[in-house]
């Protein structure tokens, strides 16, 4: 057997604390913004982690040819659940939650709520009727709260750099409901 090295020592040290961090709470209704709310009836069927990307486009304003904006163009993340495998994929449009399993959803959004100036909005969404067996039957309301960034990006949207667009990092949690 090999000695450890003082960089083995260290990346051991940072994995083994790592492994014995706790999982983040589950998401009390009562602790969340009124507007992102699920309805009474509804359980909690899933808990997951997302990171990725969500797409912006550097676009005219509508009626406003020579002003330009950020647009939501639509993300791409990696969902996790608790325990930190991968189950599925978010992405869109239109927003579409698909587990590895090969069930889906989309939804319609209900409310948001903000969460910061440099986070995007907590979110409640109604789910549309899941395609394929699995996890996603059965979706009533999905809610993106613990939201980290995600906003338009800060860099100058103008005439020179209309239709390009840019790559915003965020994570979030999804929580999925099903009715009782």
């Amino acid at each position: 057997m090999q000695p450890l090295t003082a960089l083995s020592l260290v990346a051991l040290a940072t994995l083994t604390a790592c492994a014995s961090q706790p999982m983040r709470a589950t998401f009390s209704q009562a602790d969340l913004p009124a507007a992102v709310q699920v309805p009474a009836g509804h359980t909690v069927a899933l808990e997951t982690a997302a990171a990725g990307d969500i797409t912006y486009l550097c676009r005219a304003k509508k009626d406003m040819a020579d002003q330009f904006e950020w647009g939501f163009v639509g993300p791409d993340a990696g969902l996790k659940d608790r325990s930190g495998n991968v189950i599925g994929k978010y992405y869109g449009p239109p927003a579409t939650w698909e587990n590895n399993d090969g069930s889906k959803v989309t939804a319609t959004q209900v409310a948001t709520a903000p969460n910061g100036a440099v986070n995007i909005p907590l979110q409640l969404v109604k789910a549309n009727p899941a395609t394929g067996i699995g996890a996603m039957q059965g979706v009533s309301y999905i809610q993106r709260v613990a939201t980290t960034g995600g906003i338009a990006p800060a860099a100058a949207c103008a005439k020179a750099n209309a239709g390009t667009n840019q790559l915003v990092r965020y994570t979030a949690d999804y929580i999925f409901h099903k009715a009782m």
